[in-house]
């Protein structure tokens, strides 16, 4: 077994990954937690999905190529010149909400939906209203982050920010977790 993806990448992922290299996005995910996100997303169906930091929509790409024909993503940045790369590829897609806002502010506006699969790749919903983002989340849904490892384009006092995040995730009793020193290193927590 080897850490290569040796499944068929989704449709626009080759465009996606093209535009993004030009616009000078670094901060995408790799293509094993996408592989993962992909596989995890097979396993809700009719889902309500929701990732915090679409980027350019190079994830977005795998979770919906995970997704059944009943599912929703609704995927949020606040970033539109990355966003429009991901509308271009992708928003034709009807299962598909991409929203160009402040995390905080839409978690705000929001805290009452519900949802099965919740991808955390931005600061909301990982390091800021952690807590709100995780009562969005359905009994048996998907909690999702990923970056969890030391990585290159971390500031100064990163690691303990991101040592205290791990601590208290393992530290509540609503969640079953597991840590995955793999990729960029990722953690998939299920709501009890």
């Amino acid at each position: 077994m080897t850490e290569e993806v040796n499944q068929q990448f989704p449709k626009a992922y080759s465009s996606i990954s093209d535009a993004t290299k030009a616009s000078g996005f670094t901060m995408a995910s790799d293509v094993l937690t996408c592989s993962l996100l992909r596989t995890l997303a097979a396993s809700k169906p009719s889902g309500k999905f929701l990732e915090l930091g679409t980027g350019t929509g190079l994830s977005t790409a795998w979770i919906l190529d995970g997704m059944d024909a009943d599912s929703s993503l609704v995927s949020i940045d606040n970033e539109p010149v990355f966003l429009e790369i991901a509308r271009r590829f992708l928003g034709s897609d009807e299962r598909f909400n991409l929203i160009l806002t402040d995390g905080g502010e839409w978690v705000d506006r929001n805290k009452h939906l519900k949802f099965d699969f919740i991808f955390a790749d931005t600061w909301h919903g990982k390091y800021l209203l952690l807590d709100e983002v995780l009562t969005m989340l359905k009994r048996g849904g998907l909690y999702i982050i990923d970056d969890m490892l030391p990585q290159p384009n971390w500031p100064d006092g990163h690691h303990e920010k991101a040592t205290s995040l791990i601590n208290y995730l393992e530290a509540r009793e609503d969640l079953h977790l597991t840590k995955q020193v793999w990729a960029t290193g990722i953690i998939v927590a299920v709501k009890k």
